[in-house]
């Protein structure tokens, strides 16, 4: 073979080992985005449950409008969440109630995909008394 055709094939080598390169790249992007948005989106689905929670009557198991009712432990109970962390995990990840003040119920979701060592973390406060949700996205290395 000649020499133009030596150099040929190392140019095309190495084309295609960037091209490959870039492509993992963008694919473990991707997958992080859409770990995040997932939490988001299942974060939000809990949001109803608090809420009913708060209206449910207390002989029903909820907190009948008494904020004296409405603890972390109460409130990861009536939404599914158990264990010592009140915590959930699904497919995107792990879901936590990490704390409860006043009526601010505060669920916290880290992702299951990571990007340079740290997963996606979704914080959702949730005012059971209004309803509103307010989301904060982040990242961090773990719980």
């Amino acid at each position: 073979m000649g020499t133009q055709q030596m150099l040929l094939i190392a140019l095309v080598m190495i084309i295609v080992g960037i091209s490959v390169a870039v492509g993992i790249t963008l694919f473990q992007n991707q997958a992080y985005n859409t770990n995040r948005d997932a939490l988001v989106s299942e974060l939000i689905t809990y949001r109803p449950a608090v809420v009913r929670y708060w209206k449910v009557s207390k002989l029903l198991g909820g907190a009948g409008g008494d904020i004296t009712n409405v603890t972390q432990e109460r409130v990861a109970n009536y939404i599914g969440f158990t264990g010592a962390n009140y915590s959930l995990v699904s497919d995107n990840g792990e879901f936590r109630v990490t704390s409860v003040v006043g009526r601010i119920v505060t669920i916290k979701g880290l992702g299951a995909e990571t990007k340079g060592g740290k997963h996606p973390l979704v914080t959702a406060t949730i005012n059971i008394e209004t309803g509103v949700i307010r989301t904060d996205i982040g990242n961090a290395a773990g719980w």
